[in-house]
């Protein structure tokens, strides 16, 4: 089977100059932010001490900005200017990457076919969140091929009930907004042909910048006139999930300023707001953590992966199975934060997982 990989890749220009490659600019600047040394930095990065000083000569002057500041005992530091081509790096890939981990892994599955040397394969809808991640990386390392797909929560768990894929992965809220989210999903899930793999608990809850300049304390926050929301994309389980919540504040859309303003993972909800083009957003904390971003918990969810009952008997889907209750995928979602593996593992028939199961809708 292939391994193909694709990663986001930008070039910054001026009139009709040649254009700045940023990939070795933006890999000599993280390390200099690291080692707080051009020299040490170049060595990291394998580039010649002459040739670093020349591409950061080149970068500043397209910019006609320094990209250093250098004082007597603090060593060399990144511009503000440097510091923006670092974060506008991360927000590209945290907005790209699942789109372009789905592009990856059907590049794969054509090159196989193209081949003749298709496996048996496991097609997975899902959510994107990091502990499908986790679960990507050990089924890859234990051989079993994975045809990815990264859609909405609500798109999966549609893909499975037409027989379009064989995994679907989506999360429901836990407490007073579950049996709404349930029925959300009831019109594709069927009691007598379903089960749920359980994954984990996660916390979701508001992204705010460090300290929390603005005080923000609660949903109800979002109305204020001086805080900028970034919301996810329409058909997020994250955005179901808001829009269940702000009723209950009475708050509608129209109250937030920002509320159109998407993006389509956690991660980038939270690079957005690093990159100071929001104040506040509402996603998992694990990402809140990677961005250093101050996280304020609102609610406790489960994440799914829902499968036929017919199909869990299949070797490729006991081999799902075991990824998911193995010690190392456990330990691997234990370590992200705000995540639960206390019941990771776990098969359930959904009147089991929920107290009033849905009905598939006629």
């Amino acid at each position: 089977m292939f391994k193909v990989r694709i990663n986001p890749h930008w070039e910054i220009s001026r009139d009709d100059a040649q254009p700045l490659d940023t990939a070795v600019l933006l890999s000599l600047l993280r390390a200099i932010e690291e080692t707080g040394s051009i020299a040490r930095a170049a060595q990291a990065v394998s580039l010649s001490y002459r040739y670093a000083w020349g591409l950061l000569r080149e970068a500043e002057e397209l910019f006609g900005c320094s990209l250093m500041q250098t004082g007597r005992g603090r060593g060399t530091q990144l511009s503000p200017l440097a510091e923006k081509l670092i974060w506008a790096d991360r927000r590209i890939a945290a907005r790209l990457s699942p789109t372009l981990d789905s592009l990856a892994s059907e590049l794969e599955t054509e090159l196989s076919k193209t081949l003749g040397t298709v496996p048996a394969m496991v097609r997975l809808d899902a959510s994107h969140g990091f502990a499908v991640a986790a679960f990507l990386k050990l089924a890859g390392e234990s051989g079993l091929p994975i045809d990815l797909r990264y859609r909405n929560s609500t798109d999966a768990v549609a893909a499975l009930s037409r027989g379009e894929s064989d995994l679907a992965g989506f999360h429901v809220p836990l407490g007073e907004f579950e049996s709404l989210s349930v029925e959300r999903y009831g019109k594709w899930l069927d009691a007598k042909t379903h089960r749920l793999i359980h994954l984990a608990v996660r916390t979701q809850g508001l992204f705010v910048n460090p300290g929390n300049p603005l005080g923000i304390s609660g949903l109800d926050d979002l109305t204020r006139p001086d805080v900028r929301f970034v919301n996810r994309q329409v058909g997020s389980g994250t955005r179901l999930l808001l829009e269940l919540m702000l009723p209950r504040l009475d708050i509608t859309p129209a109250m937030v300023n920002g509320y159109e303003n998407t993006e389509f993972t956690h991660s980038a909800v939270a690079a957005f707001i690093a990159s100071g083009m929001a104040d506040v957003g509402f996603g998992v904390q694990t990402a809140a953590e990677r961005f250093k971003l101050d996280f304020i918990p609102v609610a406790r969810e489960r994440y799914f992966f829902a499968v036929s009952a017919e199909a869990l008997e299949q070797p490729k889907m006991r081999k799902v199975v075991d990824v998911v209750r193995s010690q190392d995928f456990r330990r691997s979602v234990q370590q992200l934060a705000g995540y639960d593996a206390s019941d990771t593992g776990e098969i359930l028939t959904l009147p089991q997982a929920f107290s009033a199961a849905p009905r598939k809708a006629p």
